[in-house]
């Protein structure tokens, strides 16, 4: 693979011309592609073989057009203070406000809060449902407007009036702090490398394939369903592992340069060593992402698939449009060991060299290696432990900030008619193979009654051919609390004795009940995830570095940071620690999908470091260097510039901690996090250290492993030997 790459960084750095005009000629293309394309909001939401799903697909066959699916709203009113809804002028204010929400073209039906009997028990507060024909991110700026005008009318007639539900779904915005994140980047760029010009390299090509990557998935989200925050997944990702990848070919570029090599010689060779390093790295991030469809969560599968879309993208880009930019870039990247004049630090000819600061911590860990691992070990432990307290749910209107008309409804809401009420669960009986179905129905109303947690169970509405019904049931406690959700597994096991004397099927089904499915889908892939993934990637690093024991401690040492970086999401998320700091306006349970995708996420971009921090120590221990001294050697070459590309990640992600979107914002928090932990904790401690008292069977691997596996030659050891670069006879591994 090294000959290869070192032939293409060769190619590339000649032909730049022919280079740069490809990758521009594709981002002209994205761009258009995206400019062109109908706008595609949050994508449909859809859990297959789960209980909800099954009975959201029943009611669309049993009862047609009824939009099961539909967007609604809770258009909630609250009477001014010694007022009752139920008084003549707040009474006329709320049915005039009824009768313009049922003017639009997309809406199926209102109820009239006082036909509805929808009134709280003291009278102060009332509601109205809308519902409509579509859902909310199909629903048109028209009938979100309407819907507004309607409140702020009534507002304006002395009413308090807020609206909950998914018809008022916005696009989330990430805010400045993601340009934040990047200008982080450009001053990290500039000091590693001391020229605007070699700083400026890593940041124009990852821009550039996140700009390929993101119009792609732009231009294609109306025909494939994408919703906002995939393309919000995929610029996260993208531009920090672009960022990476260009930053570790620059830097090995600049190495080759200072040892003298020609500018053209130095690009293949940067490319053919460090791109093969890339390759690998970028492969494993692939591997976690595409990895996660085995959950079969439609939306995490899309968010997966094109999120290594752009990774791919910027590993090609890395390895094809840096070279070329380096050609153009001439003598202004300097090699390394000279600064520009911006930093005025260059070295003189005659001054000693100086162990840096990589160096001087590798012979340190060296010498102590059962301290700093044991410190290491313990410190993450100690920041894991929040992760034994982990709940699990999915966001509802009760976490959004109180800022918010939907967060307001909520509350309201649970004021005048119980918690319970913000997540009914809707019970569909399909009793379409019993001898009786009105019994049957009357039978499951009186099971669920007999319930705990059960406030209100409404009488059965059948279907027009009268073999299916829905009944909706309120409980006493919040949507995402425990309580809830040993209600609906009550349900369910009432159903099935039901449908042991009936053949009726009882289903459960709602948000709430698709919350709680969506967790326990989530929690129950979660093993076989970690174990594909996982599995894969250890055979993806035995074979770059041909040994047993570092990609296993790669493994245990990427489950190490990730239990410290859950730690961490829920000390701030959930129990609230910092939540001012990180802009966390309500704490509550983490998102369901959270440990499953940082496991995917933080896997790859884990496995991107130990890539390229270890095999920099394998080139050197092939080379004939001792264990421990290939430790030091691997540091003083690659821990600056690990070291940099750790803190431009965790800027990068750090950056959507500004977003609305709590999902997003959760996602930026847990992976700059976990950057943090994996890169100055696992990778430039507990790695070092677990190398040094392994010593030479940190490299022992089996013969008939040896001779089965291919060569993929990741040091470039084929360059050497094809140059006559080093003669010296390689240490047997």
């Amino acid at each position: 693979m090294a000959t290869f790459l070192y032939k293409l960084g060769r190619l590339s750095f000649r032909r730049r011309h022919f280079v740069a005009l490809i990758w521009v000629a594709l981002l002209t293309l994205a761009g258009v592609g995206a400019a062109s394309a109908p706008a595609a909001g949050n994508s449909s939401f859809s859990i297959p073989g789960t209980e909800a799903q099954k009975a959201f697909d029943l009611l669309e066959q049993r009862f047609p057009g009824t939009s099961a699916d539909g967007a609604t709203a809770r258009v909630v009113f609250k009477a001014p203070s010694g007022e009752k809804m139920t008084d003549p002028g707040n009474k006329a204010t709320v049915q005039e406000t009824v009768k313009e929400l049922s003017d639009g073209s997309e809406v199926v039906r209102v109820t009239d809060p006082y036909q509805a009997k929808a009134v709280s028990k003291d009278g102060t507060i009332a509601y109205a449902q809308v519902s409509y024909k579509v859902s909310g991110m199909e629903l048109d700026d028209a009938a979100k407007d309407a819907l507004k005008d309607s409140a702020q009318d009534a507002r304006e007639a002395g009413l308090t009036v807020e609206i909950g539900g998914d018809a008022l779904q916005a696009v989330p915005h990430t805010g400045s702090s993601e340009i934040i994140g990047i200008a982080v980047a450009a001053v990290v760029l500039v000091i590693t490398f001391g020229s605007l010009v070699a700083a400026g390299l890593p940041l124009l090509t990852a821009l550039i394939g996140v700009g390929i990557g993101v119009s792609a998935i732009t231009g294609l989200a109306s025909a494939l369903d994408l919703g906002s925050t995939t393309s919000t997944l995929a610029m996260m990702i993208g531009l920090a592992v672009g960022i990476d990848y260009a930053l570790f070919i620059v830097s090995r570029y600049r190495a080759e340069l200072a040892e003298g090599r020609e500018r053209e010689e130095a690009a293949g060779r940067a490319v053919g060593t460090a791109g093969s390093a890339v390759v690998f790295a970028g492969l494993t991030v692939v591997i976690a992402l595409v990895g996660l469809s085995v959950v079969n969560i439609p939306m995490l599968t899309k968010m997966g698939i094109a999120a290594a879309g752009t990774v791919a993208i910027a590993v090609l880009i890395a390895l094809t449009m840096v070279p070329a930019l380096l050609g153009y870039a001439g003598r202004k990247v300097k090699p390394m060991g000279e600064k520009g004049k911006l930093l005025g630090r260059a070295k003189k000819k005659d001054q000693p060299a100086k162990p840096n600061l990589g160096t001087r911590w590798a012979s340190f860990v060296v010498r102590r290696p059962v301290a700093v691992l044991l410190l290491g070990v313990i410190g993450l432990g100690a920041a894991a432990v929040p992760a034994a307290s982990l709940e699990l749910g999915l966001p509802d209107d009760g976490s959004q900030p109180t800022s918010t008309t939907q967060r307001r409804a909520y509350d309201l809401l649970s004021e005048g008619f119980g918690p319970g009420f913000n997540g009914p669960l809707m019970v569909v009986v399909d009793a379409k193979g019993s001898d009786d179905p009105k019994a049957v129905f009357a039978e499951t109303g009186d099971e669920i009654k007999g319930l705990k947690d059960v406030v209100t169970v409404t009488p059965a509405q059948p279907n027009k051919a009268g073999d299916t019904a829905t009944i909706t049931v309120i409980p006493g406690s919040k949507p995402s609390s425990v309580t809830t959700e040993n209600l609906v597994h009550g349900i369910r096991d009432a159903g099935a004795g039901i449908k042991a004397d009936t053949g009726a099927n009882v289903l459960v089904t709602g948000s709430t009940a698709m919350n709680i499915d969506v967790s326990e889908k989530l929690n129950d892939a979660l093993v076989p995830y970690l174990v594909l993934v996982v599995g894969l990637a250890f055979l993806l690093l035995i074979v770059v570095f041909r040994s047993i024991l570092v990609p296993l401690k790669a493994a245990l040492g990427f489950l190490l940071s990730v239990m410290a970086a859950l730690g961490a999401v829920v000390a701030v998320f959930q129990w609230g620690w910092l939540s001012g700091l990180m802009g966390v306006e309500q704490t509550g349970p983490v998102m369901s999908m959270m440990p499953i995708f940082m496991v995917g996420v933080v896997f790859g971009l884990a496995m991107d470091y130990e890539v390229f921090l270890v095999t920099r120590m394998r080139e050197a221990y092939v080379h004939g260097e001792k264990p421990a001294q290939a430790v030091v050697t691997g540091f003083r070459h690659g821990a600056r510039v690990v070291t940099a590309a750790a803190v431009i990640m965790m800027a990068v992600f750090a950056g959507f901690i500004g977003s609305s979107e709590s999902m997003v914002k959760m996602i930026g928090f847990g992976l700059a996090i976990a950057v943090f932990f994996d890169a100055f904790v696992v990778r430039m401690a507990i790695v070092p250290a677990v190398l040094a008292l392994l010593g030479r069977k940190a490299w022992w691997l089996p013969k008939w492993l040896d001779r089965a596996l291919p060569n993929v030659d990741v040091e470039g050891e084929g360059l050497r030997t094809a140059s006559g670069d080093d003669d010296r006879e390689l240490a047997r591994v």
